[in-house]
């Protein structure tokens, strides 16, 4: 039998107290979006019950470890199609050996999961070096990029520990989500508007200043491209101010 989620974090926690509670294991946990009908399936149409989701996260905490609840939850943000199945093989592992789950890599779901973290955490570590904030007419700044993973929650606490003094947005662009903050508190939110931000709003004296910085640093002979889009992947120079050069 499946067993299909709304998609949310707290979906997911519900649908595996369900499965332990109805002593039921699931062939596979998925978020609605991933599944495709087929004749020969079984499905169960999970409610999100925050509640029940309150209780396996505090069951999480308690009976395994604070790191296994990061683990799940950085799985859950990779939103890839099968990370509610490995967080839930991984989390019945995690009930019958405590804190030493995360010890045991020879097991194919801890390795799953560790796997994928690992991508979650380096993605965000590189991205905290590739934002662009771009100070709009009104005194926001605004920084937009399209990460692979859903990480845009996990910036925040380090932009607003270094600009806790400026109003701005760091928007997900493919995801339409958007963490604002207004000099006291961030929130994350669904945010889809980019007409209002065009190159007129953006205050083109420091776009330009950081394009000549990042030509006068190169040295011409050390250049080399191949390494560059290996330390700085393609895929983000859209939103890198240095990478709008001509030619």
């Amino acid at each position: 039998m499946d067993f299909l989620y709304d998609g949310s974090f707290e979906g997911l926690l519900t649908a595996v107290f369900e499965a332990y509670y109805r002593h039921e294991v699931p062939e596979r946990i998925l978020s609605r979006k991933y599944y495709q009908e087929s004749l020969l399936d079984q499905v169960l149409y999970i409610r999100t019950d925050p509640s029940k989701a309150y209780r396996v996260y505090r069951s999480i905490k308690e009976k395994i470890s604070p790191l296994c609840y990061k683990n799940v939850y950085y799985t859950f943000l990779s939103e890839h199609e099968d990370a509610a199945t490995w967080i839930y093989n991984y989390l019945r592992l995690g009930w019958s050996m405590g804190k030493e789950v995360d010890s045991c890599l020879a097991d194919e779901q801890v390795l799953k999961v560790h796997s994928i973290v690992r991508k979650v955490v380096g993605e965000r570590h590189r991205m905290l070096g590739f934002i662009r904030f771009k100070l709009l007419a009104d005194n926001i700044y605004y920084a937009g990029f399209e990460p692979d993973y859903n990480i845009v929650g996990l910036l925040a606490p380090h932009f607003s520990a270094r600009l806790p003094d400026q109003n701005w947005i760091l928007h997900d662009v493919k995801r339409s989500l958007a963490v604002l903050y207004n000099k006291k508190r961030w929130t994350l939110t669904p945010f889809s508007h980019t007409g209002f931000i065009s190159a007129s709003d953006c205050a083109p004296d420091f776009q330009e200043l950081w394009k000549q910085y990042f030509k006068r640093i190169a040295i011409p002979n050390r250049r080399n491209p191949k390494l560059q889009k290996r330390n700085m992947p393609v895929r983000y120079w859209k939103y890198l101010t240095e990478k709008q050069l001509p030619g």
